[in-house]
């Protein structure tokens, strides 16, 4: 664990002139400045809004988080943990990794907590991004935005939601002061955060009603603790425990040929989540409106073991007709029916193509990233890089979504080609570097034609992977293997560049 005293100096470390500004101290951002240490680039700052690192893994804490994706694979590769308590790790098992991964990773001194990024704008005089932060403004030559999509919580537009008496709060702001122990909870919103407090609130509320939208496909989650003896031998052997992480990735990947080559694979997948509904849910009536009518995976697929059982409980309900509105003590359903309530959660996930730093990210041409993306669509070559923002990179960007794998993959892959870009520069004397129009243009439009007859855009659902335009700007469609390569090396040919004369040289 990081001790307070580097909590704190984190926090009050001085902003100054850097080579690289990272924001946002979650896992992208941590793999960034880590992967930048490793290769010898020490003059950098990450910016983190909150009061300690973690991202999603500290804002997060509602009872029952965990990863759904198995411990294994859902760490760095070069920083394998052979301490995890079984096979889907805990919020806090996860928070405390990435704390020790970054004291050994010696970035402590590099972290700068209670920062907020209000904006930035390019100067292309000076070829540099001017960062303006709630603890004043720093410039850097790059400027790396790791803020990831599942940070702002997103609250229903539902009538009368503000008026209501009782204590209300999303999960991704929990309040752990408030008990609910005896109380008539209600929960809006069925996704992957509500699967798993649902179970959690159920043992205490004296009656839980859940309003559901649309269900979702809840396959088993294949879980279990890891004995003391597998640690030791997962400690003694890494390269057991890396065999075990290359099995569990290669059987992930496999299900990218349902999802996105040939949906008819999917019915196996369905039957096994079919199977472990009726298991769990004896009612019938309940069962059918649990059951999903779109393809597996057109939505996240949910893992859980006791999210379906909760409906079997006598005081949990299922109200799948629609809410009207809220009032002061409860909700009124579509058909009329009052339900009272002391406390309303909100599963209700994130505000994934409304990123905070769209706004305030002022580029070449004088517009921000929001109004680009407005007029252009959600877009990025490589899911990292946007023309008209020079030296400007994300990670985990638009169409860098696995539905079926780690995210560390995409993280590492975007680390290393903001290295290899470094590199390059300082190889090549660059000052900037911009990804050319038409090369943003014929990736992305390229990413859409690939998109249009995956399970995600042909599933027959309505979900968050898939914007307000139509556009699918969320998933990668292909294995992400195919993803790493394509990041592999920075082509200067793919990018306008400027030299340290400010001399434009096109390539």
């Amino acid at each position: 664990m990081i001790d307070g005293s580097a909590i704190a100096n984190g926090s009050a470390g001085e902003l100054r002139d850097v080579r690289v500004a990272i924001i946002g101290a979650g896992f992208g951002g941590l793999g960034v400045a880590i992967k930048l240490r490793e290769a010898g680039f020490d003059d950098f700052v990450v910016l983190e809004r909150d009061e300690a690192l973690g991202g999603t893994w500290w804002a997060n804490t509602y009872p029952g988080c965990a990863c759904d994706v198995p411990a294994h694979l859902y760490s760095y590769s070069f920083e394998l943990n052979p301490g995890w308590s079984r096979m889907f790790a805990p919020q806090p098992e996860i928070l405390a990794y990435l704390r020790r991964t970054a004291r050994e990773r010696g970035i402590e001194d590099h972290l700068r907590f209670r920062t907020e990024v209000h904006g930035a704008r390019w100067d292309d005089d000076a070829l540099r991004w001017n960062v303006e932060t709630s603890r004043g403004t720093l410039s850097a030559q790059l400027l790396v935005c790791a803020a990831g999509g599942l940070v702002e919580p997103n609250y229903p537009d539902i009538p009368g939601l503000a008026d209501f008496q009782g204590a209300c709060f999303h999960s991704a702001r929990w309040d752990h002061d408030h008990d609910l122990r005896g109380e008539r909870v209600g929960v809006i919103g069925t996704g992957a955060s509500a699967a798993q407090f649902i179970p959690e609130v159920q043992k205490l509320a004296a009656r839980l009603t859940v309003f559901q939208r649309t269900p979702g496909w809840v396959m088993p989650r294949l879980d279990h603790p890891h004995s003391d003896m597998q640690k030791r031998l997962f400690a003694r052997f890494p390269a057991w425990q890396r065999a075990v992480r290359t099995s569990l990735y290669y059987a992930a990947e496999g299900l990218v040929v349902g999802l996105v080559y040939e949906q008819r694979l999917l019915t196996a997948v369905e039957r096994v989540a079919r199977w472990h509904l009726e298991k769990q849910v004896p009612d019938p009536e309940v069962r059918a409106r649990l059951t999903p009518n779109f393809r597996i995976g057109c939505k996240r697929i949910m893992f859980s073991n006791d999210y379906l059982r909760s409906y079997a409980e006598p005081n949990a309900e299922l109200v799948s007709d629609g809410i009207r509105k809220v009032v002061a003590d409860g909700v009124i359903t579509n058909t009329g029916r009052y339900v009272e309530l002391d406390t309303i959660l909100l599963g209700t996930g994130f505000r994934v193509f409304d990123p905070p730093h769209a706004s305030g990210m002022v580029g070449r041409d004088g517009r921000t990233l929001r109004e680009r993306w407005s007029d252009r669509g959600i877009r990025a070559y490589l899911g990292t890089a946007v023309a008209n923002f020079p030296n400007h990179f994300m990670v985990m960007g638009p169409n860098t979504g696995l539905g079926n794998n780690s995210m560390i993959n995409v993280i590492e892959a975007h680390a290393d080609f903001i290295v290899d870009t470094l590199k390059a520069m300082d190889a090549r004397a660059l000052a900037s570097v911009e990804v050319r129009e038409d090369v943003e243009e014929r990736y992305n439009e390229d990413i859409q034609a690939r998109l249009q007859h995956t399970v995600w855009n042909e599933g027959g659902c309505k979900s968050w992977y898939v914007g307000p335009d139509g556009r699918n700007h969320t998933l990668w469609p292909s294995f992400s293997n195919a993803f790493k390569r394509k990041l592999a090396r920075f082509d200067q040919a793919d990018f306008v560049t400027r030299a340290h004369t400010d001399a434009t040289v096109a390539a």
